[in-house]
């Protein structure tokens, strides 16, 4: 699980997707009382942004033409921790997938 925290605008279908469904397993696991301490000490999420970040996929899901009807659940405790590196994930992200990496050239965002 991570949080790109890239702008959803520069993601292909897969990883805005697939992002999305991580905002979901992380608010699930927070509210379980699980400890994500892991993906906090590693730059993969930002706790405090779970939910802006859930709510810009799906807008971007919706401008994209994509149904969505799950929002996040109300019971994920949300408190300051955490960063993400959005510029190390966008490059990492060009890396990983020739279909980010095109969108993102395309947008003039530096890589």
């Amino acid at each position: 699980m991570r949080m790109w925290n890239v702008d959803p605008k520069l993601m292909c279908r897969k990883h805005l997707l697939g992002e999305h469904v991580e905002m979901h397993m992380f608010a699930g696991t927070l509210a379980k009382g699980i400890s994500i301490k892991g993906y906090v000490d590693g730059g993969l999420v930002e706790v405090e942004n779970i939910r802006r970040r859930h709510d810009q996929l799906a807008a971007e899901m919706k401008a994209r033409g994509f149904k969505h009807a799950s929002p996040l659940r109300e019971d994920c405790p949300l408190f300051c921790e955490g960063h993400v590196d959005s510029e190390a994930n966008m490059i990492e992200l060009a890396r990983r997938c020739p279909e980010c990496a095109e969108i993102i050239r395309k947008s003039g965002r530096s890589q």
